[in-house]
């Protein structure tokens, strides 16, 4: 099983990090399933928009709700990240099953045990390599969930795209 999560400091890199990723290994042709973010920052409030691409060219969604300027709470919309969920769900078990799965991030849904975790489990139940973000807040809850599977790998491009290959090779040196 491959495992990998990358982790940034600054606000977004990990979702603009894990979205350049998704293009490039599209551009090489790797059939991919998954979720990668995008923000969008609000002109009128400090709190950006979060909505979630459906790899490899599905719809896009809005996981993010507005609760007005005072709201203090969870701004996930989970009937949302649930849409997106059951339509990584279905791409899972294609009849051309991805060589790649893309989650965009092992957030606070994850580690109470919903989102994608369910999907991250059945990819690796499947043998698909499974990329995430993880925040300082959930890796802790990651590492459990993962046992010691993962790997941590360098926040660049650079070093995600080395890792898949070497994963890459390594499946096909063990379907010969």
């Amino acid at each position: 099983m491959h495992l990998a999560f990358v982790m940034t400091q600054e606000r977004g890199a990990t979702d603009r990090l894990l979205s350049a990723f998704a293009a490039q290994m599209a551009e090489q042709g790797v059939r991919m399933a998954g979720i990668v973010q995008t923000n969008t920052e609000c002109a009128d409030e400090r709190l950006c928009d979060m909505d979630v691409k459906v790899l490899p060219d599905g719809e896009t969604i809005r996981i993010s709700q507005s609760l007005g300027p005072e709201a203090r709470g969870c701004r996930l919309d989970t009937s949302a990240l649930e849409q997106a969920v059951g339509l990584v769900t279905e791409s899972l078990s294609a009849e051309a099953p991805p060589a790649l799965l893309v989650v965009n991030k092992f957030g606070k849904h994850e580690a109470d045990g919903r989102g994608m975790r369910p999907v991250i489990g059945e990819a690796m139940a499947r043998d698909i390599p499974v990329l995430t973000g993880v925040n300082g807040l959930n890796r802790e809850k990651f590492e459990a969930y993962c046992e010691g599977m993962a790997v941590e790998l360098s926040p660049t491009l650079e070093a995600l795209t080395d890792w898949y290959a070497q994963v890459a090779a390594a499946r096909e040196t063990a379907a010969e």
